[in-house]
């Protein structure tokens, strides 16, 4: 089934998370186009709450731009049980805020909603997406990449039977 609403979630929610929303929102733009893409929900959200109402990392701003890409108008928020409701999928940047979503859930579906983002392009390898906040620009443009094709795996995946995206 393809989903219709995903959660990107990371620990703050000032780099990768809300960098994941903004690809995904991009290239999912660009398959189905604008009127269809509207019909999906995504939305990024964080395992802790240090940086809530915060924009994005300036960096992180930086490195989608140059892709032509604006996440600026985005606020972080911390991951809230009733997200297990709201969201179809929710991909998860490293073990550690998959362990911790892990722990908020309260049944097999919720469980089965938890994927590690990377598990479209590594399937079965557990590969995390490093977090780049204490690195350099090097270091947000390759997690850019790293999400770019996840994004475009995922949306691959969905889309091998014609039109089943919208």
């Amino acid at each position: 089934m393809t989903p219709k609403s995903i959660l990107f979630v990371c620990l703050g929610n000032i780099c990768r998370s809300p960098v994941a929303q903004g690809v995904f929102q991009s290239l999912l733009h660009d398959r189905i186009g604008s009127d269809l893409s509207k019909k999906w929900f995504l939305d990024s959200a964080g395992t802790s709450d240090y940086h809530t109402q915060e924009a994005p990392d300036i960096r992180a701003q930086q490195s989608t731009l140059i892709h032509n890409i604006d996440i600026s108008h985005q606020r972080s928020r911390q991951f809230k049980l009733d997200d297990f409701n709201k969201f179809d999928q929710i991909f998860v940047m490293d073990a550690s805020n998959y362990t911790n979503i892990l722990k908020l859930s309260k049944n097999p579906i919720h469980k089965n909603k938890i994927h590690l983002f990377l598990d479209s392009t590594y399937p079965n390898e557990n590969r995390q997406v490093p977090d780049p906040y204490f690195g350099g620009n090097d270091g947000f443009e390759n997690v850019f990449q790293m999400l770019k094709k996840a994004s475009l795996d995922w949306l691959n995946k969905w889309t091998s039977v014609k039109d089943s995206i919208k």
